[in-house]
């Protein structure tokens, strides 16, 4: 099955994709930036990379540091990076419904063995 992948360039220097949603979205999950680059299979140092450069990029905190209690501080994302998450997943799915048509008749054109073209969409 075919399928989008979105990457949104935000600025000449800023870009936001599945990867770095996917990195914020298990920060969440976590409460933590090693434990989210490990469940990526990504070190600390790389997810520590991409946040700063999201941080950076977009002028203000997308993850913010957690202090706490027994079992130390984390990370969590700021209100800016909740709904950032949310945007992306939001134009995620509508880029998934606006293009399935035109997804389903590349994916039948690949099996079409005909040497006819495939019917236009409607």
């Amino acid at each position: 099955m075919a399928s989008l992948s979105i990457r949104i360039d935000v600025g000449p220097d800023n870009r936001i994709g599945p990867g770095k949603v996917q990195l914020l979205e298990m920060i969440a999950e976590h409460g933590s930036i090693s434990a989210a680059g490990r469940a990526l299979g990504m070190s600390y140092r790389r997810a520590w990379m991409l946040i700063e450069a999201m941080n950076s990029g977009f002028g203000q905190p997308v993850v913010e540091a957690q202090i706490g209690g027994k079992a130390g501080g984390g990370a969590r994302l700021s209100a800016f990076g909740t709904d950032l998450v949310a945007h992306y997943r939001a134009i995620e799915r509508a880029a998934d419904r606006a293009a399935a048509p035109f997804l389903d008749r590349i994916v039948a054109s690949e099996r079409n063995t005909d040497d006819e073209p495939p019917k236009p969409a409607p």
